[in-house]
């Protein structure tokens, strides 16, 4: 028989607990005891015991659900933002478990470290490893605040440093290929017409654009209600085009789309249900191909092109902050680069010893504060 011994707290009943492999009065299955197969005999001290005992071997496997319960239950984040923390997680604990470490007390910084390297030998970018080290950091502060355990934490810019790049963007020629290669006579082609237009007149994500419903829209004041990261509620402005081609797809496409169960979405697929993020980089990627265009052409590069064309008219930077639902600015300075054309008007505008103040030979358009580089005015 085996016999488990534990020392109870100073202020307990003062008695050694033994727990033997008789059976369990306490929990209903021995998976979830923390001392498989014990006597309970219910007096306070056995119950501090199981408390020492849950404290000083929790399982990471446990915990690691219960976080992602707290995440979907409590901190309203996106369901993409859960997969997306289940999944490293799921890569933590297969990285542990291969170490034989099952508990989140054994983790401490320096094997953190050692993976972090094993994912740097596997061409990881930077910021794929700082998303890494996010997940595990937040984790960690979990089980310190939620949990009370005594696990180690991971302090802010431990990990790589984040590789600054300027975003990719389409041109207003290519942008205006782009969302004009849809066939409007076809049914589908009205409908991935208005998602180009929509997605090019709002700069919204991929997810924001899956989750419009009809409900949505305000087309007489030529605006959408959107929920973005954190389930965060913001409007945005559609332009003339964006209006025209939802107006022929609500008018000619969606009821033919919907021959099934009713629904409040308002991008439907070919079985009349809420279209996926992935169908939609299909027909991103379809028209991108119809038009011409040589370089990759997914839905963020989109929101990138619209951030990038509105600076490059002018566009207040907070004013472009707001449409994008950033929540700090930092975030929108990364579009600040613009054109050589615009540089070039700043420039011979603004110097003094340029010798084209007042006298700037390039043409530079007066363009109204609603107005959509290449869309017109909202």
């Amino acid at each position: 028989m085996r016999i488990i011994t534990i020392e109870p707290p100073q202020d307990s009943l003062g008695e050694v607990i033994k727990y033997q492999d008789d059976g369990c009065d306490l929990f209903p299955s021995c998976l979830n005891c923390p001392a498989p197969n014990c006597r309970y005999d219910g007096t306070k001290a056995a119950r501090q015991a199981v408390k020492i005992l849950r404290k000083r071997n929790p399982d990471i496997r446990k915990l690691a659900k219960e976080y992602i319960h707290f995440l979907e239950a409590q901190q309203s984040v996106s369901p993409y933002t859960v997969r997306n923390y289940r999944t490293d997680l799921e890569g933590f604990i297969s990285f542990f478990s291969a170490r034989q470490i099952d508990s989140p007390i054994k983790i401490d910084l320096p094997l953190v470290r050692v993976y972090l390297g094993q994912l740097w030998e596997r061409k990881l970018s930077r910021n794929s490893l700082q998303r890494k080290i996010t997940t595990l950091r937040m984790f960690h502060r979990y089980l310190i605040l939620e949990k009370d355990l005594d696990v180690a934490s991971i302090p802010r810019g431990f990990g790589p440093k984040l590789e600054r790049r300027l975003p990719q963007f389409l041109t207003v020629e290519d942008m205006q290929a782009l969302v004009e290669a849809p066939d409007m006579s076809t049914v589908h082609g009205k409908r991935d017409r208005a998602i180009l237009e929509t997605l090019y007149a709002t700069g919204v994500r991929i997810s924001e654009l899956v989750g419009l419903d009809v409900d949505s829209l305000n087309l007489e004041s030529k605006e959408a209600k959107v929920f973005g990261k954190g389930s965060k509620e913001r409007i945005v402005r559609l332009g003339e085009k964006a209006v025209e081609a939802l107006q022929a797809y609500l008018t000619h496409s969606r009821p033919l789309l919907l021959w099934r169960t009713p629904t409040s979405a308002l991008f439907l697929n070919r079985f009349g249900e809420r279209i996926s993020r992935r169908r939609i980089e299909h027909i991103v990627k379809k028209y991108a191909g119809i038009a011409g265009l040589k370089m990759r052409v997914y839905p963020h590069l989109l929101r990138h092109s619209f951030a990038t064309h509105l600076m490059d008219g002018g566009a207040d930077l907070r004013a472009v902050q707001e449409l994008l639902g950033h929540v700090s600015l930092m975030t929108t300075e990364i579009y600040t680069h613009v054109s050589i054309t615009q540089l070039k008007v700043s420039y011979l505008k603004a110097h003094p010893r340029s010798n084209g103040n007042h006298r700037c030979k390039v043409k530079q358009e007066t363009i109204p504060t609603d107005f959509v580089p290449g869309r017109g005015l909202l």
